[in-house]
């Protein structure tokens, strides 16, 4: 939805998703808006002037002033700035998601011709046999669902980016991710736990085939506790990758207070595995790895939500799969 000014009346614009006219075709009295959400995806706080020479009434004019989103159905693509309310005011920094690289089984491919950048998943065994023979090259087995905590995986860590609070102290309770939000599209694979090697059914998938799945601290081995403690020279490292272990011995990246971190593998859908009809349609066609090997390739992404912040981070993925 979207509240529309007009001539100093305020007007509620309000639409139902795909999802939500799903589920009120059911007929059967049961759908009722017991949830909403706010947004500001179409404003540019970089558009405040604090220092406006016509005065304070115009520090915020040019944000007043933006055009206001209509209300439009696509859920995938709604809301993706939630705001939240906190109780506590007097809040200096505010926690993220960020992608962790620091362990050898967490990183995504640096400099290879087969999409650096991105997160590799070979979809079969085959094409994970010819994967292995390029050197340094790093990639997700998509094959099944046997990950393990030392093959590789993607980890995303949730704190606060600053030195400005002792790392050794834990993240606020109030800020801290108890609950994570994994969106990706559910023909092309699905999320597998690092501990037990299962794989997660999803909470719904909507008509554009995206799925969604709740993952939980407590439920399986996707979400822990990050460790507290000085991780040493992420203070000189702007972006807070690669910055080596620290006092806390667990490949931490964020050198304020930390709250969990989310793990998960990928394994790649049947319908990849089986036939080339996705990656003929929808996929970037065909590319060669440094030994001349041919693949064929689909680029995707994958959302990661914090349920507490709503703070969202997009990861790219490539999924490969050996053709000659």
């Amino acid at each position: 939805m979207a509240f529309l000014d007009n001539s100093g009346d305020i007007i509620l614009d309000a639409v139902l998703t795909d999802a939500g006219r799903k589920r009120l075709s059911r007929g059967d009295g049961t759908f009722k808006v017991t949830k909403y959400a706010f947004g500001d995806d179409e404003i540019n706080y970089e558009s405040y002037v604090p220092d406006h020479v016509s005065g304070s009434a115009y520090y915020d004019l040019e944000i007043l002033q933006t055009p206001v989103l209509e209300a439009f159905t696509n859920n995938a693509s709604s809301l993706k700035n939630k705001l939240i309310t906190l109780t506590n005011n007097n809040l200096l920094f505010l926690p993220q998601l960020v992608l962790n690289e620091v362990g050898d089984q967490t990183k995504r491919a640096v400099s290879s011709s087969l999409g650096a950048g991105q997160f590799l998943v070979g979809i079969n065994v085959e094409t994970q046999a010819t994967l292995t023979d390029i050197t340094n090259l790093k990639f997700l087995k998509g094959a099944n669902a046997t990950v393990g905590v030392d093959s590789p995986f993607i980890r995303i860590d949730q704190g606060l980016k600053t030195d400005k609070l002792s790392a050794v102290n834990s993240l606020a309770s109030e800020l801290t991710e108890q609950q994570y939000m994994i969106q990706m599209d559910n023909r092309l694979g699905g999320v597998t736990d690092i501990v037990s090697s299962q794989t997660a059914s999803p909470s719904f998938i909507d008509d554009d085939q995206i799925a969604t799945y709740y993952i939980t601290k407590g439920v399986g081995g996707f979400v822990a506790s990050c460790l507290p403690g000085q991780v040493d020279g992420a203070t000189t490292d702007a972006n807070f990758v690669g910055a080596g272990k620290g006092e806390d011995d667990g490949n931490e990246v964020l050198v304020g207070p930390r709250g969990t971190k989310l793990r998960f593998g990928i394994i790649a859908g049947s319908n990849l595995q089986s036939s080339d009809y996705l990656f003929d349609t929808i996929g970037q066609g065909t590319v060669t790895d440094t030994n001349a090997v041919n693949y064929k390739a689909i680029d995707t992404t994958i959302k990661v939500i914090g349920i507490t912040t709503g703070y969202s981070l997009d990861i790219p993925v490539r999924f490969l799969k050996k053709t000659s």
